[in-house]
């Protein structure tokens, strides 16, 4: 009944034959701690996942972004009064993206948004940084400036900020997503304190270029996710966990070609 109330729909059989699956996959397990999923083979690449994932949430400097608004917004022209007001424009425009994320992620599907949020982050920081080291010789390069900050904080908004906290819903089972949330949430506060702490001194060494460790951050975490996760889009939990599990277990074998547990056992007998 409150599914129905949910959906708007009475037609949950599917849903409902795929939470019972679950449901019996875990059946006689408790939840688990954060530190058993570091110890659990099985959760490796999952754990990996949303590691690096909810690290670069934070280490991709869309915060660092608002530090440069208001000096970019001052040398485009715009009134003192005014830029405060712009400020919170950005940030309006980093939730309806993440909104508008939420609305499209089952059509365009997770690694989609998530490769082209970073790989346009990471183009947009390179834009940033020229249009920084130009601005006082070019009269427009204030304007080119102020669109890099827009544009960043859009990508970052319409991919990883709307994509990242479902993960661990999605790649682990019910025993252990509260522990894996509480790893992502550590993470995300740990990161913040660690760029809000190093971006001043980040500034002063490398002034207008600054934005080169969040450039390697983004392609970085563009490369993980283009050879290690892998599409959650209209699969269910049980087949998610059966493709983490291959690449938990596989080992290679003498003809060069990798195989699960179940497949090496049945092999050697």
């Amino acid at each position: 009944a409150a599914l129905q109330k949910l959906r708007g729909t009475n037609d949950l059989s599917a849903e409902l034959e795929e939470m019972l699956a679950e449901q019996a996959a875990v059946k006689g397990q408790r939840a688990k701690n954060p530190w058993e999923l570091f110890q659990n083979p099985a959760l490796r690449w999952q754990l990996l996942s949303i590691v690096v994932l909810s690290s670069a949430m934070q280490l991709c400097g869309n915060d660092s972004m608002y530090s440069y608004a208001a000096y970019v917004f001052q040398e485009a022209g715009i009134p003192q009064d005014k830029i405060p007001y712009v400020v919170i424009g950005t940030g309006s425009c980093e939730l309806i993206t993440s909104v508008t994320c939420n609305m499209i992620i089952d059509y365009a599907g997770r690694r989609p948004l998530l490769l082209g949020g970073y790989i346009f982050m990471a183009g947009w920081a390179i834009v940033f940084m020229v249009a920084l080291s130009q601005q006082t010789q070019i009269s427009w390069m204030p304007y080119l400036s102020m669109a890099c900050i827009f544009a960043y904080i859009l990508s970052f908004g319409i991919g990883p900020a709307g994509v990242t906290g479902v993960l661990p819903t999605e790649v682990f089972d019910q025993m252990s997503r509260p522990a894996a949330y509480m790893i992502c949430g550590s993470l995300l506060w740990f990161n913040l304190f660690l760029v809000g702490t190093a971006f001043p001194f980040i500034v002063k060494s490398l002034a207008h270029f600054c934005y080169i460790p969040f450039l390697v951050v983004c392609v970085c975490t563009a490369l993980y996710v283009w050879f290690f996760l892998p599409e959650t889009k209209g699969k269910s939990f049980l087949e998610i966990s059966e493709e983490f599990r291959k690449r938990n277990f596989k080992t290679k074998t003498r003809a060069g070609f990798y195989k699960g547990p179940e497949e090496i056992k049945t092999t050697t007998l």
